[in-house]
């Protein structure tokens, strides 16, 4: 079962603020003693940040080292974030980087191993996104996309993002996020023709 930090969450006003108010007070607090600004983002984003990583890299063991990674990086790259961009889509911009740092360490440990048994590798697995387990709902779908179709609706139904936000991280065009998008559902529609509507 994944273990979540806990945040104190002591000082409910916090609880009240933007993700902006909450950065701009977490300037302040970084490196100090106190760091109850940022320790109320992460308990905010937390639980969705460690979905979209599981989702992403199909199981809860790399999601819970890249949560706490990408937790690591935003406490250390917060005093560099200027707000050009929401909070969440920069924090969801961590994740997606280190999603695929995460799947290509995996892929090379594979292809390792596969060398050193003498197993010849499986081609059309190599060049698959991970395989998620079949728990049904949003899993299910997503093992009939292709990886970055995978990514889209990821970051659309898991992290709740706008188009322009996934454009942003995906570093894409908004018009090609949207073209994919509906490329992805028409494609899950035609292979789920008699689930309910996506």
């Amino acid at each position: 079962m994944t273990k979540f930090f806990h945040f104190s969450g002591d000082e409910p006003e916090l609880s009240q603020l933007s993700d902006e108010e909450l950065v701009q007070k977490a300037h302040g607090e970084l490196f100090h003693v106190a760091r109850a600004a940022y320790e109320e983002l992460m308990r905010r984003y937390q639980r969705t940040l460690f979905k979209v990583c599981a989702r992403y890299l199909g199981n809860e063991v790399d999601a819970d080292d890249v949560t706490q990674e990408v937790m690591l990086k935003v406490l250390y790259g917060l005093k560099r974030f200027e707000g050009k961009s929401k909070f969440k889509t920069w924090l969801y911009s961590i994740a997606y980087n280190e999603c695929i740092t995460q799947y290509r360490k995996e892929r090379r440990k594979r292809r390792l191993l596969n060398a050193l048994t003498l197993e010849a590798p499986e081609e059309a697995s190599e060049e698959k996104a991970p395989k998620l387990e079949e728990k049904g709902g949003l899993d299910r779908w997503l093992a009939h996309v292709g990886p970055i179709e995978r990514e889209i609706l990821i970051l659309r139904f898991v992290a709740e993002l706008e188009f322009q936000e996934i454009a942003d991280i995906m570093h894409m065009g908004l018009s090609a996020t949207k073209m994919r998008y509906k490329r992805a559902l028409d494609k899950l529609r035609d292979k789920l023709s008699g689930a309910s509507e996506i």
